[in-house]
């Protein structure tokens, strides 16, 4: 067939498989928010040992869960491909697809879309609810709240691109280095999450500090709230 028509059919293909791509992972993504916002009922006691309220607590920790079922989301296609690349190529000389892939993924996440974030928020559109009771950069500048969480991740994503150099440069992978890549893996999600639990004691300790830890808690049902609301409204 001519050419111009073979680009016309292979730019359609694409175009139907991309959007396939988008939908299942639209899907997974969805599936992936009901799972992290599970919540479970936890009392509330006073310094006597009396419940005074229940509160709902997530089950996953924000942290945990964006390593590791929000990475496993963005990433499905990608991972997939590899696995499918690998599983075809058992016993034989791997191709570059896989590596690619993952190297890709992980730039592309890194630098495109952590630029493309922090561009997107101006003046206008900067509503970050933590602005109203914590002194912060003007409106409009992005601003990192847990630096220790971010800097392990930092870490973690530059040695990752080491680590792959290492182990492919005789061009052949063991099976203790495959190990290892994921052993450091479940390293990384057990060092952010300590990381995150000891920021939150921390800024515990200056709530109760500061006296906001003993302030009166009011309950209002869901009635009185959104009557309040429309009132507003």
């Amino acid at each position: 067939m001519p050419r111009g028509l073979l680009a016309v059919a292979y730019f359609m293909t694409l175009s139907y498989l991309f959007l396939g791509i988008s939908i299942v992972a639209e899907v997974f993504m969805a599936g992936i928010e009901q799972i992290t916002s599970q919540t479970f009922k936890v009392d509330i006691k006073d310094d006597q040992g009396q419940v005074i309220r229940t509160a709902k607590v997530l089950v996953w920790n924000p942290t945990v869960a964006n390593l590791s079922l929000m990475a496993l989301g963005s990433s499905a296609p990608e991972i997939l491909l590899a696995v499918v690349e690998t599983v075809g190529s058992l016993g034989k000389c791997p191709g570059e697809l896989g590596a690619s892939t993952i190297v890709g993924s992980a730039a592309f996440n890194l630098l495109v879309i952590s630029g493309l974030s922090i561009y997107a928020v101006s003046e206008d559109n900067d509503n970050d609810p933590r602005r109203d009771f914590e002194a912060g950069p003007p409106k409009g500048v992005k601003k990192i709240y847990d630096m220790g969480v971010f800097s392990i991740t930092s870490f973690f994503s530059i040695w990752a691109y080491v680590w792959l150099f290492l182990v492919l440069r005789d061009q052949n992978v063991e099976i203790w280095e495959a190990w290892v890549t994921l052993g450091s893996f479940l390293f990384l999600v057990i060092i952010c999450y300590l990381a995150d639990r000891y920021k939150a004691a921390q800024e515990e300790k200056k709530r109760l500090a500061s006296g906001e830890g003993n302030a009166e808690i009011f309950q209002y049902s869901a009635a009185e709230i959104y009557r309040t609301l429309i009132a507003e409204k």
